[in-house]
């Protein structure tokens, strides 16, 4: 099965010069949405995971139903602010800015095997800082996945950990 053929890009999203890449139709089809979760957990399975850490908020949708189809658990690092009880922040450089996002205190054990997963990865940023912020809580980042990768900005040369996309647009 064709997965792109299942993915709607939207022109001018969020801003005009943006081609956004939506999951919805992805998501809206059982088969392709199958078939979607059934490669990543083919791509991610042999890494043996304890843990599989989400991206808001897409990532979620992408590792919770994987969590459940490799018999692990599920994790999330949101932005600053958004989880309860006691959290771990991290500040990442953006291109004009900084960024953080946050994980709960507890979520990670140290020596976990941990995969990282986002839905979209562009330039990395944002799925390199998830993996320093779970190494910093002691997880073992044996590898990172993603639906769509966006080859052309490089992300792979960033992200520090062996990376699995099960699409890519190479322009």
């Amino acid at each position: 099965m064709d997965l792109k053929q299942h993915i709607r890009a939207i022109p001018d999203f969020p801003k005009p010069g943006i081609l956004f890449y939506d999951i919805s139709t992805l998501l809206a089809h059982p088969h392709a949405w199958r078939a979607t979760v059934e490669r990543l957990a083919e791509a991610v399975k042999p890494h043996q995971p304890d843990l599989l850490v989400g991206i808001e908020s897409r990532g979620f949708l992408v590792a919770a139903p994987l969590a459940l189809a490799l018999g692990c658990g599920f994790v999330m690092v949101r932005k600053q602010g958004k989880l309860p009880g006691q959290t771990v922040r991290y500040t990442y450089d953006l291109e004009y800015g900084t960024d953080t996002i946050e994980i709960q205190e507890d979520a990670i054990a140290t020596g976990q095997k941990v995969i990282v997963l986002d839905d979209l990865v562009a330039t990395g940023g944002t799925l390199q800082a998830a993996v320093e912020l779970v190494q910093q809580r002691g997880g073992i980042v044996t590898a990172a996945a993603c639906i769509i990768e966006l080859s052309f900005l490089k992300a792979r040369d960033r992200i520090q950990v062996p990376l699995t996309s099960v699409v890519v647009y190479d322009e």
